[in-house]
């Protein structure tokens, strides 16, 4: 087996997904990637040491593919409360375009990522990182209050879970899904305004 093209992680990943998105994660093995490449499976754990190994790649691979457009929203203009909201609509909504587009390899990548911890929590930490940057801007103009801007960006993640974690995806039907969301955002957003002092 042998082919003419570098074997690049790359490559592996791309092939990977697709084997997935064929197979489902019980039934794929680096075998079945290996022969989608031509090449031996010890040429894809060169690149890749254990099947664990490979399996998050995949979960972060397809992570990342998020963060450009949520931190493109975290470094724009405009209020501070109306960019927390549609940094937390963006991750929803890219979640719910892609369970709907790609539902065989959205299943995948949602059983592959109860395990995959460490690219998860990666996630997780760029996301509540770039909600932390906006709250701390909009405490700093007056637009928001909170004593622990990190603190009240963990709020936000956790509490629009349902909205975001693929264990939610079977209640993302719109636009009821869209109407949950704003309703849940409006309540959000209230406690985070400053209040009167007088």
């Amino acid at each position: 087996m042998s082919t003419s093209v570098p074997l690049t992680p790359e490559r592996i990943l791309e092939a990977a997904e697709e084997t997935l998105r064929r197979f489902g994660p019980a039934k794929t093995t680096v075998v079945d990637v290996a022969r989608a490449l031509g090449v031996s499976h010890g040429s894809v754990y060169r690149h890749f040491p254990t099947k664990a190994d490979l399996r998050d790649a995949v979960v972060d691979r397809w992570l990342q593919r998020m963060h450009p457009a949520l931190a493109a929203v975290a470094d724009g203009a405009g209020p501070a409360p109306e960019r927390l909201r549609l940094l937390l609509w963006t991750l929803a909504e890219t979640k719910w375009e892609r369970a709907q587009d790609d539902p065989e390899f959205f299943s995948a990548f949602a059983e592959l990522a109860e395990d995959a911890r460490a690219p998860v929590v990666a996630h997780i930490d760029f996301v509540v990182a770039r909600l932390t940057q906006v709250t701390a801007e909009g405490v700093a103009r007056g637009e928001i209050a909170s004593a622990d801007p990190e603190a009240t960006a963990r709020a936000l993640f956790d509490a629009t879970a349902r909205f975001h974690h693929p264990a939610g995806r079977s209640a993302w039907v719109r636009p009821r899904i869209d109407a949950s969301f704003e309703g849940v955002w409006d309540l959000l957003r209230t406690g985070l305004l400053p209040r009167d002092s007088g």
